[in-house]
């Protein structure tokens, strides 16, 4: 996501990884890149295992949650796993009441319930007053995912720095 959902996994309080990255930088940047890779693999997978599916069925915002290559920085390496779509954020957090357009919602209803359009004009209609009563429920698809995975992330840095070590060894 774009905006709203930033999460960080900071080694810098990792003595160990600092003084390696002073010694030998190539081999940390080598590993942490590989731990961000796999880091974010796993959390997309999850996240989209978590991610309602409207009437795009795969292809829609499930589709495009996507773990971004990691770049490269200073001191380390950033990873990201997101989508450009912006309906991600009210899916993910919720909405407060709104009057929707009633169109798309028409449209979803045709699709996903099967309706004749006459009944999905009626079903969209009573859909969007809801909406606009109650708001809607968030997903928490990224949210959830990192409280449930974060040990697994964890675990995949972990797994690093054993590596690190183990070529800083190898190499003096």
């Amino acid at each position: 996501m774009s905006d709203g959902l930033d999460i960080r996994i900071d080694l810098h309080s990792a003595e160990a990884l600092i003084a390696a990255f002073e010694e030998a930088p190539e081999i940390v940047q080598e590993e942490l890149y590989g731990a961000t890779w796999e880091a974010s693999l796993f959390l997309q997978r999850e996240v989209q295992e978590r991610t309602p599916v409207g009437v795009g069925g795969g292809g829609g915002l499930k589709g495009s949650i996507s773990a971004r290559e990691p770049g490269r920085i200073a001191d380390g390496v950033i990873g990201a796993v997101a989508t450009s779509l912006a309906h991600a954020a009210p899916v993910e957090l919720g909405t407060k009441p709104h009057m929707p357009p009633v169109k798309p919602i028409e449209d979803w209803a045709r699709i996903k319930l099967g309706l004749d359009p006459q009944e999905a004009k009626g079903a969209a209609f009573a859909i969007a007053r809801k909406i606009a009563r109650e708001g809607t429920e968030g997903a928490f698809m990224f949210t959830e995912t990192f409280e449930e995975g974060e040990g697994q992330v964890q675990a995949i840095f972990g797994q690093a720095l054993e590596r690190i070590a183990a070529r800083m060894t190898e190499a003096r």
